[in-house]
């Protein structure tokens, strides 16, 4: 038996999706525990791609129980068009289950989130608007809506009659938009609940007596450390915890149930949104890392900013989660590089740093001191075993261990499930 939690290590989009699903054939549930609709994990199987956006990726694997976590704010229109999505692809959503506890995201978190947005103008944080901020803020002032008040006819309207009230004076009177309506907003959201009834419960109940009997139980994070709401580049983060000591808690698990921590790093770095990012390569070297990696946003599209593998962040990342292994993906996107650096520490002024200062200023005014290593400039794509890879490849990954101080476990050489290459057994 086990509790693992998989961490995104960087600003997000690492490949957690194909890890997830890559660790889940041995696993009886896994568990999304914070984000929501904003999230998006991209999985290749069969030549068939998968998006997932709320639907844990363990999905693809009969057998597997898929728990929506009490820690998440789930939009229920996204979610019933993306289990729509799958059906039609032949996946078995029936063993999903939504806890009663996770609140949801409502028509004005949306409108809103894309009202501040706008209003923020070049100072704009690169949201997804998707209602996620709002959500959250509601959920911790406590007028939040939970999936347990939608199957309550009376009780839901009595809840987001003075809610609604609220969101609507703000609406108008600060963004001069028109209110949204009461009893549209009630009529829809219960035909939501009509549709997710059958997989909305006590998922804490479920996962306890999983934990007591010893089952394998795979923690799936969404977004990235460096994301995180108290330790990411504050304020350009998502609104949730993104790390590994919440993982049990967006779960509904005891904190010393986790028994390893696997984070996800990319062989190089990226990031979608504003914020500073001080390995970001720009021009026609940027463009080049961007296209051969595919990096452009599952849930957004958008083009995600490209740079070379940040080691700062990541021992600061290493030492915030404990992670006791960790996979790199996508090494095959480096290979035409003719070089490849990594940053091992920033100077700012006069002073070197080993840390990301928390202060934005600092950080954004940083520079990297990079070293430099040679490319392999041949193909690693579908490799599987570790001898196999050319030799300047091998040295590259055994220098991120070491800067890292963390053992490498898995490293993905293409999107597909096959083109793996597994170091350490991961007994999940």
């Amino acid at each position: 038996m086990s509790v693992t939690a998989i961490v995104g290590a960087q600003w997000g989009d690492e490949g957690k999706g194909k890890i997830i699903d890559e660790l889940a054939g041995q696993a009886e549930y896994v568990v999304r525990y914070q984000g929501g609709s904003n999230a998006g994990h991209r999985i290749v199987f069969d030549d068939s791609e998968f998006a997932f956006h709320l639907v844990p990726a363990g999905i693809l694997h009969p057998g597997v129980r898929c728990i929506i976590g009490n820690g998440m704010v789930v939009d229920p229109r996204a979610l019933i068009s993306e289990l729509e999505s799958l059906r039609k692809m032949g996946v078995d959503t029936t063993r999903l289950y939504i806890s009663e506890r996770a609140h949801v995201v409502m028509p004005y978190h949306i409108v809103l989130d894309r009202l501040e947005e706008e209003s923020r103008g070049i100072e704009k944080l690169g949201t997804t608007e998707r209602g996620i901020g709002p959500a959250y803020v509601d959920k911790y002032s406590r007028v939040g809506i939970r999936m347990a008040d939608l199957l309550d006819v009376d009780h839901f309207r009595s809840k987001l009659a003075p809610v609604l009230a609220h969101k609507n004076r703000m609406i108008t009177q600060i963004y001069g938009q028109q209110p949204l309506s009461l009893e549209e907003i009630h009529t829809e959201y219960v035909g939501y609940a009509q549709q997710l009834r059958q997989y909305i419960t006590d998922t804490q109940a479920i996962l306890h007596k999983a934990y007591k009997e010893r089952r394998a139980i795979l923690l799936e994070g969404a977004q990235g450390a460096l994301l995180d709401i108290d330790f990411g580049t504050y304020p350009f983060v998502t609104s949730s915890s993104t790390v590994a000591s919440n993982a049990a808690t967006g779960a509904g698990l005891p904190p010393r149930s986790i028994q390893h921590v696997l984070g996800v790093f990319k062989a190089y770095i990226t990031r979608v949104g504003s914020g500073p990012m001080p390995t970001e390569l720009f021009g026609e070297e940027g463009s080049r890392l961007r296209e051969a990696g595919h990096e452009y946003g599952t849930t957004t599209g958008r083009p995600r900013r490209c740079g070379w593998f940040d080691a700062v962040v990541g021992r600061f990342v290493v030492r915030l989660n404990g992670f006791d292994s960790m996979a790199i993906m996508k090494l095959d996107v480096l290979d035409e590089m003719p070089t490849v650096k990594i940053c091992t520490g920033y100077k700012l002024g006069d002073r070197e740093l080993s840390a990301p200062p928390a202060n934005l200023n600092e950080f954004a005014s940083c520079e990297p001191v990079y070293e430099e290593w040679p490319g392999w400039e041949t193909s690693t794509k579908g490799i599987t075993d570790w001898d196999a890879l050319p030799e300047n490849a091998r040295r590259y990954l055994k220098r991120i261990e070491e800067v890292l101080e963390t053992p490498l476990a898995l490293i993905s050489t293409g999107p597909g499930r096959s083109e793996t290459i597994h170091l350490r057994e991961l007994n999940v």
